[in-house]
């Protein structure tokens, strides 16, 4: 284009010889804009050509904000439970108290009484005691009594009062901790929302990077080295590590809901359903079931993003529908690793996972990945 402006340029400039001066100044003027303009709009980059580098960003960040989110959830639940155990102990507490405060008042009373008794009958608490004894040791014997009983009332009543204090402190405490434990768990609450809100907002980011790097051409693998701290510190229940049966194999997911499986019919699949779905958020990772050789990942298709393994046996595993890649092909994983984040592009109507197993490489024979799994030890 830029070409062809100049060429107008100069056929408009020879146009002076046949005396059209004036349209010829207007052309060449008109040519000149066009020739620094053009460059400019020529040279501005299309967002799709930077997709891949910002996927691999921004496929980093949800991983990361995933598990921020996830240590929060931890923590307010976990404030959640400890509040609601405190709850239940300050209810114990303020009954235990309760009872307590009551037979101290009992005794109160009923020390009361013997002292009453004793000033009117001089040292006796029953009216007319001292006069039934007939001998001296008779009346020995039923002071004897009478100190005992005085005794036994006031230690009691040192005792109740000693546990009335401990219940009133332990009451003072319990309710001390429950505030404390309630207004943590609203500033987790807080916290967890504004994690979550972010988390969303990068997840829907990863969606869009995913669509334009398949659009681009370009489905760059997100750096498995600098994901590696985050998948060993990460506790949540999305990314804890998995559980490998003695066989050697594993789920692709850990935490999931199991949506459409093998053989299922719908507008979405021309001859059935050739795999297992789970249901799980963008980003979220997944993992290789067995050990083997990545050979192949696609960027684009009714699968999107996928990644097919080979494992021993002549067996091959696919992870479609991903957002972003974490293998290349020939990279040796084992059972577990990270291979791949969660999406929704190619074929989808939602965030989810889709698992194939087949017999070869290509697509057309897929076994039932949920009995293939169960043979091996594995149960989704």
């Amino acid at each position: 284009m830029l070409l062809r402006s100049y060429r107008t340029c100069r056929t408009r400039r020879s146009s002076r010889s046949s005396g059209s001066y004036g349209w010829a100044h207007k052309g060449a003027a008109l040519c000149a804009l066009c020739v620094l303009t053009l460059p400019l709009v020529a040279a501005e980059p299309s967002s799709a050509v930077h997709a891949p580098e910002r996927l691999v960003r921004v496929g980093t960040e949800v991983v990361r904000l995933a598990r921020e989110a996830g240590r929060l959830r931890q923590r307010y639940e976990l404030r959640v439970r400890a509040a609601k155990d405190q709850r239940a102990r300050d209810v114990w507490l303020t009954r235990q108290w309760a009872g307590q405060r009551f037979f101290t008042v009992a005794l109160r009373r009923d020390a009361g009484a013997v002292a009453r008794a004793q000033y009117r009958t001089g040292g006796f608490t029953a009216p007319g005691s001292a006069a039934l004894a007939e001998e001296p040791l008779e009346l020995l014997e039923l002071q004897y009594q009478e100190t005992d009983r005085r005794e036994r009332l006031a230690r009691m009543l040192i005792e109740a009062d000693g546990r009335s204090r401990a219940l009133t402190a332990d009451r003072l405490s319990t309710t001390a901790s429950l505030q404390a434990l309630n207004e943590e768990a609203a500033r987790l609450r807080v916290e967890k929302a504004a994690m979550e809100e972010r988390l969303a907002k990068a997840r829907s980011e990863l969606n869009t990077m995913a669509d334009m790097a398949i659009r681009s051409g370009r489905c760059t693998p997100v750096d498995l080295d600098g994901l590696q701290s985050e998948q060993e510190d990460t506790q949540d229940a999305a990314n804890r590590p998995p559980e490998v049966s003695r066989s050697g194999w594993t789920r692709p997911l850990v935490s999931y809901e199991l949506t459409a499986g093998f053989g299922g019919t719908g507008a979405h699949w021309a001859n059935g359903h050739t795999g297992q779905d789970f249901a799980v958020p963008t980003g979220t990772p997944v993992r290789a079931v067995g050990g083997g050789t990545v050979v192949a990942t696609g960027c684009g298709g009714s699968f999107g993003i996928s990644v097919v393994i080979r494992h021993d046996g002549g067996w091959y595993s696919q992870y479609a529908h991903l957002s972003a890649p974490l293998m290349t092909p020939g990279r040796q994983v084992r059972a577990g690793e990270w291979i791949g984040l969660t999406g929704t592009t190619g074929n989808s109507t939602g965030p989810h996972l889709h698992f194939e197993v087949r017999t070869t490489a290509n697509f057309g024979s897929a076994v039932d990945p949920v009995r293939w799994l169960r043979a091996r030890g594995v149960e989704l």
